[in-house]
C-alpha cells in the first residue's frame, strides 16, 4: 500500500464519519428541543464535537501525509500525532463537561427542581444514535488498523464514546419517562458514570502522544527487536548507541555498528544498506534509519 493510497483511505473512512455525525446532530438536536430533553440537547453537542474532531483529522491527516520537503526533512508524521491528541483533548472536555453538567442537575434535583418528561421522539432518535454510533465506531477501528493511523482509530474511540453517552442518556429517558417524577435523576447518574469512561479514554489516548513529542524510545521489545535485525546480517557486529522514537507512524532509528576495517567502502556501503533494508522490511517504507559504522575493536 503507498502512502497516498493510505491517505486516501483514512480521508474515506473520515468523511463517512463526518456525514453520519451531521446527520446525527441535527436529529438530536431537533429531537431534544421538540422531545422536551435537555440530555438529549447535551449529546447533540457531544455529536458536534464528533463532527469537528473528524475536521481536525481530514486536515491534519492530508498534512502528515506529504513526502519530506527541505523545511521538514523527517517528513510530516507528526502532524497526525497533533491531531490526535487534539482529539483526546477535546474528548477529554466533552467529559469534563458532562460530568459537571450532570453534577449541576443532581444537586438540583435534591434542592427539589423537576426535570421535564421527555417524549418518545427523544427515545427512538437516541436509540438511531447509539446502533449507529457503535457501528461507525467498529468500521473507524477497523481502518484505522487497515491504515495504520492512530487518528483514525482515536476518531474511533470517539464514536464509542458518543455511543455510551447515548446509552446514558437512554437510560435517563426511560426512567423519566416511566418511573415519574423523582427518578428522572437518572439522567443526570448515568451521564455522570458516563463521562469517567469518557475521560479515561481521552487520557489513553492523549498519553502516548505526549510520549511522542518529548521523543520517548520505542518500547525495550522493539529495540531488542532491531537490535536482532542488524545482527542477523553478516559482517556486523556490536551495534550500540541505539535510539529510537516514533515520527507518527514511522520510526526513526539511529545505532552504531562495528564492522571489519580492512573492508573496501563499497563493501562496507553494501552490508549497511542490507541492514537498513532490513529494517525497513519490518518497520516499513517510511522508517527513518540513520547508521554511522566503525571498525571493530
Amino acid at each position: 500500500m503507498t502512502e497516498q493510497q493510505r491517505v486516501k483511505g483514512i480521508y474515506r473512512t473520515t468523511i463517512v464519519g463526518s456525514v453520519v455525525n451531521l446527520l446525527l446532530v441535527v436529529c438530536k438536536f431537533v429531537a431534544g428541543i421538540l422531545g422536551r430533553s435537555t440530555a438529549v440537547v447535551a449529546d447533540a453537542v457531544h455529536s458536534l464535537s464528533d463532527l469537528l474532531t473528524d475536521i481536525v483529522v481530514i486536515v491534519f491527516v492530508r498534512i502528515s501525509g506529504k513526502p519530506a520537503d527541505e523545511d521538514h526533512g523527517y517528513g510530516h508524521g507528526k502532524y497526525e500525532t497533533l491531531a490526535t491528541a487534539i482529539i483526546g483533548i477535546v474528548l477529554f472536555a466533552v467529559g469534563v463537561g458532562i460530568l459537571v453538567e450532570s453534577i449541576e442537575n443532581i444537586v438540583a434535583v435534591v434542592n427539589g427542581a423537576v426535570l421535564p418528561r421527555p417524549s418518545v421522539v427523544a427515545v427512538v432518535v437516541t436509540v438511531c444514535s447509539v446502533l449507529c454510533k457503535e457501528m461507525l465506531y467498529w468500521y473507524t477501528i477497523n481502518m484505522g488498523r487497515k491504515y495504520n493511523s492512530q487518528a483514525l482509530v482515536a476518531n474511533g474511540w470517539h464514536h464509542r464514546s458518543d455511543a455510551l453517552s447515548s446509552i446514558g442518556v437512554l437510560i435517563g429517558l426511560g426512567g423519566a419517562m416511566l418511573l415519574g417524577e423523582k427518578w428522572r435523576v437518572l439522567d443526570p447518574l448515568a451521564a455522570a458514570v458516563v463521562s469517567v469512561f469518557i475521560v479515561k479514554v481521552a487520557i489513553d489516548l492523549v498519553k502516548p502522544c505526549v510520549d511522542e513529542l518529548l521523543e520517548r524510545s520505542l518500547p525495550s521489545e522493539i529495540e531488542k527487536q532491531i537490535e536482532q535485525i542488524i545482527l542477523s546480517v553478516d559482517g556486523v557486529t556490536s551495534p550500540h548507541h541505539l535510539r529510537t522514537r516514533r515520527i507518527g507512524n514511522n520510526y526513526a532509528i539511529e545505532v552504531h555498528i562495528r564492522m571489519d576495517g580492512n573492508l573496501t567502502l563499497f563493501e562496507a556501503h553494501r552490508i549497511t544498506s542490507t541492514v537498513e533494508s532490513k529494517l525497513k522490511a519490518q518497520f516499513g517504507e517510511g522508517t527513518h534509519v540513520g547508521i554511522h559504522t566503525e571498525p571493530i575493536k
